[in-house]
């Protein structure tokens, strides 16, 4: 159940966090991984941890905020990991404030990171996914874009703009055997949320249905579902990953 032999994924953001759980659960269910993040020394230690377990990985240097840089990236990968057959567009940044103190700078640093990075990337593999009639592209986006958050409007912005991008996709290239869906995460924990004051992490739990944060590995193993042949009749869909806190 839920194997990948003979599939190659590309996760963006995979140099921590969610990325780096998705790309080593994908591994781990047989995938070949394109680890692709900024940072390539993180990369580099991934991708020997994942081949270290029997895996197989490869790091690549792509700053999603850069779309003119994509297709010669993805050019410099050794040919039998070049045909993408499964695309996580995980990266993500955040630029929070109240839209009265939001630079139009931090509004489109995080639409072009987020959004547009997710779009143009999503283009440059689809032409390999179309011609062998097989693909599974899953976007990571966020339930704030489906709920809002005070002082995210752009990143909530970018992250419903994603489920929107989504669901058009799907409808455009259902007929060629090509999934496309989304991963909507809540709370997670983090080092950021691990330094929280108890008070104020007891207020954020007792929002949540299931009375815990989710952890990497939660949002990591809905990934895997949609990017398995099991979720081959689930496309369009937004699979919301809260632990209730979004119902």
């Amino acid at each position: 159940m839920l194997k990948l032999d003979n599939k190659t994924a590309l996760v963006t953001g995979a140099s921590q966090g969610i990325g780096e759980a998705i790309a080593k659960l994908l591994a781990l269910q047989g995938a070949r991984v394109v680890v692709a993040a900024r940072n390539e020394e993180k990369l580099k230690s991934l991708a020997a941890y994942i081949d270290a377990g029997g895996g197989c990985a490869r790091p690549l240097a792509l700053d999603v905020s850069q779309p003119e840089t994509f297709n010669e990236r993805l050019k410099s990968l050794p040919a039998d990991f070049g045909e993408i057959d499964i695309l996580v567009n995980n990266a993500g940044i955040t630029a929070d404030n109240l839209l009265a103190r939001m630079s139009l700078d931090d509004w489109e640093r995080v639409l072009r990171t987020n959004l547009t990075g997710a779009f143009a990337l999503s283009k440059e593999v689809i032409r390999g996914m179309m011609k062998r009639r097989w693909g599974r592209i899953v976007n990571v986006s966020s339930v704030v874009g489906m709920m809002g958050n005070a002082g995210q409007a752009n990143y909530a912005a970018s992250k419903a703009g994603l489920i929107g991008f989504t669901k058009s996709l799907a409808r455009e290239l259902g007929s060629r055997n090509i999934t496309v869906n989304v991963v909507a995460p809540g709370y997670i924990e983090t080092a950021m949320t691990e330094s929280l004051p108890e008070a104020s992490r007891e207020a954020l739990t007792g929002s949540i249905a299931l009375k815990r944060l989710g952890t990497v590995d939660d949002v990591a193993a809905a990934v895997l579902f949609l990017a398995s042949e099991e979720a081959g009749y689930i496309t369009g869909h937004a699979l919301n990953v809260s632990g209730g806190l979004y119902i």
